[in-house]
């Protein structure tokens, strides 16, 4: 349950407060409450909380309070494990930090150019957001400072040791100066995360806020499975059964999500795949199309899973049991989300079964398995994603805005504005959701009309 103390009881400057106020930001989360007092006090802080609980702005209030706007150094780092939650954290820095004027908040990750990270670096910047392997890059070649470095965030500190960045925490650590503040904000809390505090954090204070995620708004079934090819028929099973809008189908491996993902495909279903081995631009392709309600599936491992931010998955679907109980949480917690119901899946063999004891220890009730559906089943249709979503070549670098696209595709009233979804323009390219009927329509209006007195060629994503 969330706490209910008021933004304004918490020493923050006058125009962070105005900003909460404008934001609709009143009532802190539980582990706001929790950490924000702490961080302002100077203490390291150790947040244990799920994805969704706030941490963002806790850190991020932190940061922006301890600021010093005259002097442009970077004074904050804010590490995190992937480049979506990198950006995430950035555009939510940048929100809070609105009202008070020329911070700029740089973003340096890995699967973006070198160039122009490059060019912002010698502008300089207040608050770096990046992911390790591209932060110790810079460092490396000399190219960035943190000399001046007073508050140093770890996001998500359990999936970067998980991802093997043990390494480059441990350079970029060693060009911090020894004061600073520490913050490390973690879903779990691993024996490796014990050792990283030891090495970078003094004297922290460790909040714990328990995922109390309502679990009466989250369905849980178990249902048994003799090897993977019954795996295979009992997922197929289980989403024409339950006719998902937006379904994760969590995956051990990544060989597992691809092969996964092209079987649902061959049956019908608009899915896809995210991990690792996926280069930048197809893992952001694939976000968009899951946000904008162009994929009902997405396959996706544990450390891909932390770049969807999107509330209105119905369904979760654990196509092993999770090696970790509090994984096994983290996962169904996808679901059920701002008070909306979810269905999760899990499927086990009898291998798995020291996994299933964990499970019953850790979340204190006893799983008895539920029957398959029968054969009959699989003749039901497919859920459809409502859209389609349209790639422009053609982005910020060419001015564009959302209010291009949907000016160009409503101007001949062909397409109403309610038959238009979300619209993403990056650096490079835009994206926008169309109702699926329509997606031929709109191709050929983006293609053959013009946008800033020029043509874009434009497409559908679909694998």
């Amino acid at each position: 349950m969330s706490t209910s103390t008021p933004f304004s009881s918490i020493n923050l400057s006058p125009a962070l407060q105005e900003n909460l106020t404008s934001l609709g930001y009143h009532t802190m989360t539980d582990i706001q409450a929790q950490t924000l007092p702490q961080i302002l006090a100077g203490k390291d802080v150790i947040g244990q909380g799920k994805t969704g609980s706030g941490k963002t702005a806790a850190f991020a209030l932190g940061l922006l309070h301890n600021l010093k706007v005259k002097r442009f150094r970077v004074q904050a780092l804010v590490v995190c494990p992937t480049r979506e939650l990198a950006d995430q954290v950035a555009v939510e820095i940048r929100k809070l930090a609105r009202a008070i004027h020329n911070i700029k908040v740089l973003t340096l990750c890995g699967g973006a150019p070198m160039g122009p990270q490059i060019g912002s670096l010698e502008h300089g910047a207040h608050i770096v957001v990046g992911t390790p392997g591209r932060i110790e890059e810079h460092l490396r070649k000399g190219r960035l400072s943190l000399d001046e470095v007073n508050t140093f965030v770890l996001d998500e500190a359990d999936r970067m040791l998980e991802m093997g960045f043990e390494e480059a925490l441990d350079c970029i650590v060693s060009h911090c100066p020894q004061q600073r503040q520490n913050l490390l904000f973690s879903a779990t809390y691993p024996a490796k995360i014990e050792q990283l505090v030891g090495h970078i954090m003094r004297d922290p204070v460790k909040v714990e806020v328990i995922a109390q995620h309502d679990h009466s708004t989250i369905e849980q079934h178990f249902y048994e499975v003799a090897d993977n090819a019954e795996r295979d028929t009992a997922l197929h099973k289980l989403l024409r059964q339950f006719q998902p809008n937006a379904a994760v189908v969590f995956c051990n491996t990544k060989a597992q999500c691809q092969d996964i993902s092209e079987m649902l495909q061959n049956y019908g279903f608009d899915c896809a795949a995210l991990h690792g081995d996926l280069d930048q631009k197809d893992r952001d392709k694939t976000l968009v199309r899951f946000a904008n309600r162009s994929l009902t599936v997405l396959v996706a491992t544990d450390v891909a899973a932390r770049g969807i931010d999107v509330d209105h998955v119905d369904m979760v679907i654990n196509y092993h049991i999770a090696h970790d109980p509090e994984v096994h949480v983290h996962r169904i917690g996808r679901t059920g989300r701002a008070g909306k119901t979810g269905v999760a899946c899990s499927l086990m063999s009898y291998k798995e079964s020291h996994k299933v004891n964990m499970l019953e220890d850790y979340l204190d009730l006893r799983i008895e398995p539920t029957a398959l559906p029968g054969e009959q089943v699989l003749s039901a249709q497919i859920n459809r994603a409502p859209m389609v979503t349209i790639q422009i070549d053609g982005g910020k670098k060419a001015k564009l805005r959302p209010g291009d696209i949907l000016g160009a595709l409503t101007a001949n009233q062909t397409l109403q504005g309610d038959q238009i979804g979300k619209i993403k323009v990056t650096a490079m390219s835009s994206y926008v959701a169309v109702e699926r009927k329509y997606a031929n329509q709109a191709v050929k209006m983006i293609s053959e009309g013009k946008m800033k007195g020029r043509n874009f060629r434009a497409r559908k994503l679909t694998r």
